[in-house]
C-alpha cells in the first residue's frame, strides 16, 4: 500500500510526498477505519479492515491518501479536513462520492456530551463532548439569514448541562 501511495504521489508531481509517505496498520485503532498525519505523511489503517472486503480497504486508503494530497498541495495554508481541496483529491483518486465518515460496522465510541450551547435566534441546542473555545454561530440561522456567513447575532451561548 505504501508503494501504491508513492506511485500516486509521483504521478501527481509531488516528490516530497512520494519520498515520505508510509502506510502502517495500527492495532490500537478501534472505532476509526484510518487516519492520515500530514506533517509526517503517514497513514494508519485499522487492522479490523482486513475482515472487510478488499474494496473497503482500498477506499479507506484512498480516503486517507486524499487528505495527504490536499495538505501537500496547500502547503502551510490551513484547510478544512473534508473541505473542497480534499473532495477534489478524492475525485482525482476515483472516489468522487466519498463521505467524510465511514459506514463500516466498527465498534463506536460513546462519550458523554457535557457541554450544551443554544442559538439565541432559533433556540436550537447543540451538545458537545469538548467545550467550544472560539466564536461559533448557528449554522442553520447563518445560512437562512446571512447567506451562510458568520454573524455574531447567531453566536452560540453556553448552557450548563
Amino acid at each position: 500500500m505504501t508503494a501504491w501511495c508513492q506511485e500516486q504521489a509521483v504521478s501527481f508531481g509531488l516528490p516530497e510526498l512520494a519520498k515520505k509517505v508510509r502506510v502502517t496498520w495500527n492495532p490500537r485503532m478501534r472505532t476509526t477505519a484510518g487516519r492520515a498525519w500530514w506533517p509526517s505523511r503517514g497513514i494508519e489503517m485499522n487492522p479490523k479492515l482486513k475482515d472487510f472486503s478488499e474494496a473497503d480497504v482500498w477506499r479507506t486508503l484512498k480516503h486517507e491518501f486524499a487528505h495527504l494530497l490536499a495538505y501537500e498541495r496547500c502547503g502551510r495554508r490551513q484547510i478544512d479536513p473534508h473541505g473542497p481541496e480534499w473532495r477534489a483529491a478524492c475525485a482525482e483518486l476515483g472516489i468522487a462520492d466519498e463521505q467524510p465518515y465511514h459506514s463500516l460496522p466498527l465498534k463506536s465510541r460513546r462519550m458523554k456530551r457535557k457541554y450544551a450551547y443554544a442559538c439565541p435566534s432559533c433556540l436550537a441546542v447543540i451538545t458537545r463532548v469538548r467545550p467550544i473555545r472560539r466564536a461559533v454561530a448557528c449554522y442553520t440561522c447563518c445560512r437562512k439569514f446571512n447567506g451562510g456567513l458568520y454573524h455574531d447575532r447567531f453566536r452560540l451561548i453556553r448552557n450548563d448541562v
